[in-house]
């Protein structure tokens, strides 16, 4: 009697969904823990973003990679366009001297969110239309860069140096991987540089953050405050924490306790053991990925593969200049902690970045 064979159908990648939902819940947890002396609201909120991430990430998972780098140029051009209504007096108002914030009834949206992603597949796309021009001419590799220029343009006029400096790596990170020549790099990177310093030395504000950086104890009520309170609390949570709500810093003490400085309320209450497993459940999902982007590449799916490198490096880098930023080892900056912090924006599309991923693999598995 023949033996029937079943195909098995194709499944998400269990590790990476593993570490997302992990990362949402310890988010969720300390989230609450930070925002209990602050507001219950916070908490409220932060439950509605994470359900509705989680519900458009799920809608991304049936959307087929060829729909979004069919309408990757669309997508830019909808950022551009919230990133410029941002700008206008009367759409929006200032929020700690940036206006980076619409403001639909009680919805907020925060338009560099979502130039985030549409950047990333804007590129991926790039590179598998132009990839023989982009890996050897000089021309084919400005292109991105100009792009990337005049996304950065309007980022600077809200001002958001943060997203800047994300979104550039990001870019060139791709780029690298996609197998752009060493000496463009060699010529653009020390341009990039120059224009980053210029940048950061063209306003006071960022000059005082980055006289902060160096000392923060020089002016510890002023200037190096967040700081200084985030590094007591590193200095609080020692080996084991103080225990989960034993935080004292969220206590008022620490600014942004439940968004931007979320990483050292973690640090004080679950001590040097809880920042590991944090830092271990971010490299696992950033191992896989990349390694869905690889096994989409060598399956022939270029533009899923690009996309997949985009979005693991866009989160990966973004997670570590947040935490560079709570131990002092880069200047302060207002971006979250991916999955972790308490936002809306940046929750919902974060989430929407990882079920493009689960899409990727998905299709990735199908070949």
């Amino acid at each position: 009697m023949r033996a029937t064979t079943h195909k098995l159908e194709p499944k998400f990648d269990q590790w990476l969904l593993l570490t997302f939902m992990s990362i949402l819940l310890l988010g969720f947890v300390m989230v609450t823990s930070a925002a209990v002396p602050i507001s219950h609201k916070i908490i409220w909120h932060q439950a509605v973003y994470i359900a509705a991430g989680v519900f458009c990430g799920l809608i991304v998972t049936f959307i087929p990679t060829a729909l979004l780098q069919r309408y990757s140029h669309v997508l830019l051009l909808i950022s551009a366009i919230l990133l410029t209504l941002v700008l206008i007096p009367g759409i929006t108002r200032p929020i700690n001297g940036s206006m980076r914030w619409l403001f639909l009834g009680p919805i907020s949206v925060q338009p560099s969110e979502i130039a985030k992603i549409a950047l990333v597949f804007y590129i991926a796309g790039y590179m598998v239309r132009r990839n023989y021009q982009m890996q050897n001419t000089l021309q084919g590799f400005l292109i991105p860069m100009i792009v990337l220029a005049l996304a950065a343009s309007l980022l600077m006029l809200e001002p958001d140096f943060g997203a800047v400096v994300v979104i550039a790596t990001t870019i060139l990170g791709m780029l690298f991987l996609g197998g752009v020549r060493i000496k463009y790099f060699l010529v653009l990177v020390p341009f990039i540089g120059c224009v980053l310093s210029f940048l950061a030395f063209s306003s006071s504000y960022r000059v005082q953050r980055l006289v902060a950086f160096r000392d923060p104890w020089a002016d510890q009520f002023n200037s190096g405050y967040q700081l200084v309170q985030s590094l007591i609390a590193f200095g609080r949570g020692s080996w084991l924490g103080s225990g989960l709500g034993n935080s004292v810093q969220k206590l008022s003490y620490l600014p942004e306790s439940h968004s931007d400085f979320i990483f050292a309320v973690i640090a004080e209450e679950l001590g040097l053991v809880g920042v590991i497993i944090v830092l271990m459940l971010y490299g696992i999902f950033t191992f896989r990925a990349m390694e869905i982007g690889r096994k989409a590449k060598q399956k022939g799916l270029e533009f899923a593969g690009n996309m997949a490198y985009g979005l693991g490096l866009l989160i990966a880098l973004q997670m570590i200049i947040n935490i560079c930023v709570n131990v002092g080892l880069l200047p302060t900056k207002g971006l979250t902690l991916p999955l972790m912090s308490a936002g809306g924006s940046s929750m919902i599309m974060a989430c929407i970045a990882v079920g493009v991923l689960f899409r990727v693999d998905y299709e990735t598995k199908l070949v």
